[in-house]
């Protein structure tokens, strides 16, 4: 028998049309796609989809995105991040898998792979310094 679990996205899809505009932060569990403009952050569970007329000013921090308009921020992405032709990145990316289309624009650092791997990391000594032990 299936078990109802609550962390699952739901299957409802938020649109922020072509036209509208938001400031503010936008959270939640399902999809969401911006063809719009939204000034704020953007954080949910599932996948955000940038239309080639959206744009986002702000932090995203979603599982998947596949970005075709412009994002000035950071975007923080579990799985895989997708940039198109036609995207416009302005800001560092943090993601596990990264796929870019020849023509897409990305200024900012980019960091790949386990999120534990990222933050967990022992740093590694620095060339140079000597570590005193004692006899």
């Amino acid at each position: 028998m299936a078990k109802y679990n609550e962390t699952e996205t739901t299957a409802a899809i938020n649109l922020i049309g072509t036209g509208t505009e938001i400031t503010g932060d936008v959270n939640s569990n399902g999809d969401i796609r911006v063809d719009g403009s939204l000034n704020g952050n953007l954080k949910t569970a599932g996948k955000v989809v940038i239309g080639e007329t959206g744009k986002v000013s702000g932090e995203i921090d979603c599982k998947n995105s596949e970005v075709l308009g412009e994002v000035h921020g950071k975007i923080k992405v579990s799985e895989l991040l997708s940039l198109k032709a036609t995207a416009k990145i302005f800001g560092d990316i943090i993601t596990k898998k990264l796929a870019i289309e020849p023509g897409s624009k990305f200024t900012g650092n980019c960091k790949m792979g386990n999120e534990s791997q990222q933050n967990g990391r022992k740093e590694e000594p620095k060339f140079g310094t000597k570590e005193q032990k004692s006899a």
